[in-house]
């Protein structure tokens, strides 16, 4: 095992990361913009409102998104079966 190959795969592990929880950071994110929006609306800054719709928001996504999740570890994990299997 080189060098190149050593990046090749961390350079997978890391695109694996971002894809994988780009669904829950996505909505998250939507979600505390929109809940900022109506606070700063209505003038109710309560910090404990933001936590429970985002916290619910985020697991309704990864139920929802789960397959997704799992098949972008199974191809990585697939990929690195793969290089070890060929010896790199």
């Amino acid at each position: 095992m080189n060098e190149a190959d050593a990046l090749d795969i961390a350079q997978a592990a890391i695109w694996t990361v971002v894809v994988a929880s780009g669904p829950a950071v996505l909505v998250a994110m939507l979600v505390g913009v929109a809940i900022a929006f109506v606070q700063a609306l209505t003038q109710v800054q309560e910090m404990t409102l933001t936590f429970v719709p985002k916290i619910l928001a985020i697991f309704i996504t990864i139920a929802i998104s789960a397959p997704f999740i799992g098949s972008q570890i199974s191809i990585f994990t697939n990929l690195v079966f793969s290089r070890i299997e060929t010896g790199f």
